[in-house]
């Protein structure tokens, strides 16, 4: 590492926010040499410290930002630092997106115990950008306490999320069965808790009927091992008033103890950890595929493709070869 590396990681150990960002810059970056950098970087900080990861995802409109805000507010209220990881969705023409996270959260980007970060998703598959690991891992190493990713939107693709954070909380609108219906079953597989927010006013009694759906859908999808009895759960929720937010902060807290206490905190981190070494081979071979020599002989496989004269099994099977398989 060079000495700016050196001195990056030691703000970054010692809580400096402006170093913070450029690290997170450093790692969302493609070229070659910020990745090398990055790399070595991760490297340094290691695994020392760790903070609590909640993964949120939510159906657009439910007030993922309002509840993130409230539910910040409370938390550096009671003396803990959080970060929060926001995802936006990429344009496909274009690449761009709005990142507006920020200003959505006026009152918790101004805590100086929050740190915020919107980050585009540029087209990754599952919810979060691509680099959003390595993100939660600087975050981790600048000593916030807990880290909030916020995914793009609710999917079957919001899995990838699981694969990145200790719990996964789902936050749901009052609705009833259909939007019961609109929940892919893989993500109501994942869930440790679904919030049902808007619990306040004339739509308290739609969530109490919402939160009984749900929490009868979680009873018929599954109890796993690492969950202490009773999870995973459904309860409402109110950004708005603030209703709720202690009690479900409450049990995030004995759900993540419990899994801590019974070795399965440790064993998921290890298994998180072996999915993305695996992840990142796929993209490095990609990458290694997208350049000389084999660029050319992939666009014009791809372009036989197109055209039919092979099958994408034929064309695959002429490429591969070149990893040595």
């Amino acid at each position: 590492m060079t000495v700016q590396d050196v001195q990056m990681a030691d703000l970054i150990r010692a809580g400096d926010r402006r170093a913070l960002a450029r690290a997170i810059t450093l790692v969302e970056s493609a070229r070659a040499d910020h990745r090398a950098q990055a790399v070595a970087l991760l490297s340094d900080l290691g695994r020392g410290r760790q903070a609590l990861r909640i993964g949120l995802s939510g159906t657009p409109g439910v007030g993922k930002s309002t509840f993130i805000e409230a539910f910040g507010m409370m938390l550096t209220g009671q003396g803990l630092r959080v970060a929060v990881l926001a995802v936006d969705p990429s344009s496909a023409r274009s690449g761009g997106s709005i990142l507006g996270d920020k200003t959505r959260m006026e009152q918790l980007s101004r805590d100086p115990r929050a740190f915020i970060r919107p980050s585009p998703s540029q087209a990754q598959m599952g919810g979060v950008a691509r680099r959003t690991r390595e993100a939660v891992a600087l975050c981790e190493a600048a000593g916030f306490d807990v880290v909030l990713i916020e995914t793009v939107g609710v999917g079957q693709s919001e899995t990838m999320v699981a694969e990145m954070c200790d719990l996964f909380i789902l936050l749901m609108a009052p609705a009833g069965g259909d939007e019961l219906q609109g929940v892919k079953r893989g993500i109501m597989e994942m869930a440790d808790i679904i919030l049902v927010n808007k619990a306040d006013g004339d739509l308290a009694p739609a969530a109490s009927r919402t939160v009984a759906d749900y929490a009868g859908a979680l009873r018929l999808l599954r109890h796993r091992p690492q969950d202490p009895e009773g999870f995973p759960k459904a309860m409402p929720v109110s950004a708005y008033t603030g209703a709720g937010l202690d009690r479900a902060w409450a049990d995030m807290r004995h759900l993540a103890d419990w899994r801590r206490a019974n070795g399965h905190w440790d064993r998921r981190r290890s298994e998180q950890a072996a999915h993305w070494f695996a992840e990142e081979v796929r993209q490095g071979l990609l990458s290694v595929l997208n350049r000389e020599p084999a660029r050319g002989l992939m666009r014009a496989l791809s372009e036989d493709v197109a055209q039919g004269h092979k099958t994408p099994e034929a064309a695959a099977s002429e490429l591969l070869p070149l990893l040595g398989r």
